[in-house]
């Protein structure tokens, strides 16, 4: 029984971390492409650094929320600091799928280059969102669930 219902309240979050992911890929979308509306390139770099950006504004508004609303815990040093590392790893996935996403796409130059980056961003987002929940649930919020409050 005790396995059931830890099977459900991980459902249950990944329920509330995935509406959560919902607004914050619009933050990460938006905050993206108001860079390239603003500052249009094509150049590597520049996309890596507003793909960086636009993904740091969205891994704090993730933290904020999911330590408030789907795992609920009191926020600490520590776990702020695993929050971090595991934005930085998270990050690192979401850059290398972008930039790999990119590379794709230039063998389809028929598509727009605002579509080519957006489905690039999209692949990334997925990924890292993926592996952000693996590392929050098991790295990040792992004290809770030691505690038997899953």
């Amino acid at each position: 029984m005790k396995f059931l219902k830890r099977y459900k309240n991980g459902f249950i979050e990944y329920g509330k971390y995935s509406v959560i992911g919902i607004v914050c890929a619009a933050l990460d979308i938006g905050v993206l492409n108001a860079l390239l509306y603003f500052f249009p390139t094509n150049d590597t770099v520049l996309l890596t650094i507003f793909n960086s950006t636009a993904y740091m504004a969205a891994i704090l508004n993730s933290y904020y929320w999911n330590s408030k609303y789907t795992f609920k815990i009191k926020k600490s040093k520590k776990q702020f600091i695993a929050f971090i590392v595991q934005a930085f790893v998270s990050l690192l996935i979401a850059n290398i799928v972008f930039i790999g996403g990119l590379w794709v796409a230039e063998f389809f130059s028929t598509l727009p280059n605002w579509l080519q980056t957006n489905i690039a961003k999209g692949l990334s987002m997925y990924l890292s969102s993926l592996a952000s929940f693996f590392f929050n649930k098991h790295f990040v919020f792992k004290d809770r669930l030691e505690k038997g409050t899953s």
